[in-house]
């Protein structure tokens, strides 16, 4: 539903109403709701990728399947299955020496009330559902604000979760940027954004109003790491297919890669022959997906145009474009070697068909490099060598790491995923996703009987307390 700002507030408060009334969320309660998301994607999982297709202007439906559908499906279902798991109270010690007169101390894990979550257009189901299950799971309601960019996939969810929902549990809100800003200035009890690092920190300064904690996932120029005992040919295959997923708009996707200068040339011809292997031709290709947009087009096109007028070599993979390519918003893959480092390729995420490549002369001065820009959200390692391999691990810090292969640590459902500085905050999925979604409230409860009056520990203090504080200083 489209709604106006007073509209959203309502909508929040009614949410904000039902939670208080309902109160203590039983595990029934949250494995039906995690199940009837499981329900309506099941029954409207054709409508949903035919709309991501339509959205797109041709993405393949089979990648729609698998990367929403399908990823979605898994965390929700994983939630589902491992909840009951994260609910118990955790006991903790209590407060010496109080704990020698039967006190008690333990952690309870509640529900905070009402999530906004802000998904983006180029996972469209994904970014919303995902961190659903973690939301859902810890006994929260939601409203969902889906990416303007993908208007008719927003249209099709609005419609498929009001029939398995009561807007007062779960409900969907769309709208342009001004829905979406009002959005981000509501009193949440906690706000997920998925998007770019500047309107990151945009929601996250609307967000301090309200005190509203948030999750945010940012992206970044999340960089490849080949060292010299890489297989170039294994890490070309890996990469390549990585990167053609999605036509690279992916929050994950490699964007600069770092490989030995001496096989540098061995690389290119290696990402050139695996992404003509997958994409014969870029015209009239179905499995290739298009740049969701003119604007965004015109971007990716723009890096490439000026990484090439200041000089940077620009090898193409695949097929060169015809008229009807670009027309429909095909690209192939431009491999752009070695650019200026204020060149708009090298600063901007791509989020795009093309890849920087350099060439280093030692891993160490790359990983320098790679450290001196902002956290990324995905860091990726091609190797054998086990203690070069923990060197990059122990000398790096990203919001995940993937090795060996690209794109595959945000399928783990067990294990949080999620950014770190500019990249982002905060993570869902598995048990730290329940966690991000809980309040951790802490419970201290008095023994039968009370000593401090007994050890001189209340007013007014004698000298046998002074000295039993004194001796209770110790290193």
């Amino acid at each position: 539903m489209t709604l106006s700002v007073p509209s959203i507030r309502t909508l929040l408060d009614a949410q904000q109403a039902a939670f208080r009334a309902e109160g203590p969320v039983s595990a029934e309660t949250r494995r039906d709701r995690l199940q009837r998301v499981i329900d309506l994607l099941v029954k409207h999982n054709d409508a949903l990728c035919e709309a991501m297709g339509a959205d797109f202007g041709g993405r393949p439906a089979l990648f729609s399947m698998m990367n929403d559908v399908l990823g979605s499906l898994g965390s929700l279902k994983h939630a589902r299955d491992k909840f009951a798991e994260w609910l118990p109270d955790q006991p903790r010690p209590s407060v010496a020496p109080f704990d020698n007169f039967g006190a008690t101390a333990w952690v309870r894990y509640q529900p905070k009330g009402v999530v906004g979550i802000i998904g983006t257009w180029n996972a469209p189901l994904f970014t919303l559902l995902s961190p659903l299950a973690s939301v859902f799971a810890a006994g929260n309601r939601a409203v969902l604000k889906p990416s303007e960019v993908a208007p008719r996939t927003a249209d099709v969810l609005a419609r498929a979760v009001a029939e398995f929902f009561a807007p007062e549990e779960l409900t969907v809100v769309t709208g342009g940027p001004e829905v979406a800003a009002e959005f981000t200035r509501q009193p949440w009890n906690h706000l997920v954004f998925t998007g770019s690092t500047a309107v990151g920190r945009q929601v996250m300064q609307a967000a301090a109003a309200n005190l509203v904690p948030v999750t945010l996932e940012l992206g970044g120029k999340s960089p490849v790491l080949i060292g010299e005992s890489a297989d170039i040919a294994n890490a070309a295959e890996r990469i390549a297919v990585g990167k053609a997923l999605n036509s690279g708009q992916l929050c994950v996707a490699p964007d600069t890669v770092w490989v030995p200068a001496a096989k540098l040339e061995a690389l290119v011809q290696g990402l050139q022959a695996s992404y003509a292997r997958q994409y014969p031709q870029i015209a009239g290709n179905a499995d290739l997906t298009p740049v969701v947009n003119e604007r965004h087009f015109a971007r990716v096109e723009s890096y490439v145009a000026d990484a090439g007028a200041r000089g940077s070599r620009v090898v193409m993979a695949g097929d060169w474009p015809s008229a009807d390519g670009a027309s429909e918003r095909r690209m192939p893959l431009r491999l752009v070697i070695d650019p200026p480092a204020d060149a708009e390729i090298a600063v901007h995420e791509i989020f795009g068909p093309a890849l920087v490549l350099r060439g280093y002369a030692s891993l160490a001065d790359a990983v320098a490099q790679v450290n001196a820009g902002e956290r990324p959200l995905a860091l990726y390692y091609f190797g054998e060598d086990a203690e070069e391999q923990r060197w990059v691990l122990d000398h790096t810090l990203s919001g995940g790491v993937s090795i060996n292969d690209v794109t595959m640590h945000p399928a783990l459902h067990d294990a949080p995923f999620g950014g770190v500085g500019a990249s982002g905050m905060g993570h869902y999925h598995g048990h730290e996703g329940f966690l991000e979604f809980s309040h951790a409230r802490s419970v201290y409860r008095h023994g039968s009987h009370d000593p401090r009056l007994e050890w001189g520990m209340l007013p007014p203090y004698g000298e046998h307390f002074v000295q039993m504080i004194r001796g209770a200083v110790t290193p």
